[in-house]
Parts: C-alpha cells; structure tokens; sequence
C-alpha cells in the first residue's frame, strides 16, 4: 500500500511539543521514519522533544532548501511506495512562508496522498489577534532589501489596503526589523493601522495594533524577534 506524505508543523520558538501540538499530530510524527526537511540539526532536535519512537540515528532524512536540485528533490518521495513521510517545517507549518511547495506538487504527480496537519501559524494567528480584516487578506512574504524599492512597496500595500479593505501582511529578516519599523513610520499616514506581532506563541509574545501615528509616540524594539507586520484601516 503507497504510503502518504505527511505535512508536519513545527514550534514557532523554544516551546513544548505537547502545549502547541494536538495528541493525534505528535503521535504521526512518532510513527514516521522517513523525513525531508530544511535543516537535518534542527529537525532532529524536534523530534527529540517529540519524543520520536525510533532511535533518532536510524531515521531518514532528505533535505529541501535553495541548494536542493531538482533531481534531488524527484527522489525524496521513493520511499512513499511503501512508506509515509513528513515534510517538517523549520518553524510553523510547510508550504507557508516555508519550503515544500515543490514536494507537494510532485506528490500529486506520483499519486500520494497529502496530509496537511494542524499546527501553529505566526502568519494566521498574527491576523486573528490584529483586529484587521482577516476575510480579505494578502501574504507579501519579505520586502524589498534595498531600501528605495521597500519604501515604493509600503506605499503600494498601504493603497490597497485602505482602497481595498484588504489586509497586507509581511515579514522581514529579524536583524532588519528595525529598519522596516522606521520605513513604515516614515511612509504611511498618521491614521494608517499597523499591526505588528512578535515572538508568536513565546513568552515574549507582543502582539498590538494601532495607527501609525500611536506608533510614532513609542516605537516597539524588534531587533532580531521574528515578527509578523500588517497594514490595515
């Protein structure tokens, strides 16, 4: 019997499988032997936490990232013929904001099954706690590096979301938070909402929403923490 592939969330800091996974979830993972992932250091360290059933040396890893070739990437479902496989995401769910996309296109080519499992998002659980329009909303991924070109795509996000009621959500590399934060403050209008959720689900977490120009009275300290950035009305 072919087996599935399983898209396996992961933690979105260092938390406690148990408090951010449902029981059903943690118990697939347990039962898997076969695994393609981002990084092979991390994902072990997961499944440790876990609790994985087998000896984590005689496990399988493929790994997925910017180097993996095409070839390469052909190869990691050969094990669903007789096997299931999960699809680990380096932190939140696979697919979103995430490799894996490719693996589960190639899925559906070899016939396999594909099983998305419940987990934390920081992108879905930033829209619910914003207070924003989470029916009509747009995932931008990252900004611009260079700042000219960032600048233009704030202005183009902060149109469409005061023209078109539609939330536009993004992220930027923690060490650069800082100089999004100061981009957006100096480029949308006063009463422009901008939510801003940080550490999702850590001890840490901050999550608020409020307009630009409250922003402006105290600017939140990001530098490195993960954070989830919307502009809204």
């Amino acid at each position: 019997m072919k087996g599935k592939i399983y898209l396996i969330p992961n933690l979105l800091g260092e938390g406690i499988p148990d408090e951010m996974l449902p029981p059903n979830v943690i118990k697939i993972i347990k039962q898997l032997r076969f695994f393609i992932v981002e990084d092979i250091r991390t994902a072990r360290r997961f499944l440790v936490k876990v609790g994985i059933n087998q000896a984590i040396d005689s496990l399988t890893f493929f790994t997925l990232n910017e180097h993996t070739s095409s070839t390469d990437i052909f190869s990691y479902l050969d094990p669903a013929q007789n096997f299931d496989i999960g699809l680990l995401s380096e932190a939140g769910v696979p697919g979103i904001a995430d490799p894996g996309a490719d693996i589960v296109r190639l899925a559906y080519r070899k016939g396999i099954q594909v099983v998305p499992l419940v987990g934390p998002s920081s992108i879905l659980m930033a829209i619910m706690a914003s207070g924003l329009n989470g029916q009509n909303f747009a995932f931008n991924g990252y900004l611009p590096v260079k700042r000219s070109e960032r600048i233009n795509k704030i202005r183009f996000f902060e149109k469409r979301a005061l023209s078109e009621n539609q939330t536009q959500v993004f992220i930027e590399t923690p060490y650069r938070n800082m100089h999004l934060i100061e981009d957006l403050l100096n480029t949308c209008t006063p009463s422009t909402m901008l939510g801003i959720a940080v550490d999702i689900s850590l001890d840490t977490e901050f999550i608020k929403t409020q307009s630009i120009e409250n922003w402006k009275q105290q600017m939140p300290q990001l530098h490195k923490r993960p954070a989830i950035f919307m502009i809204g009305r």
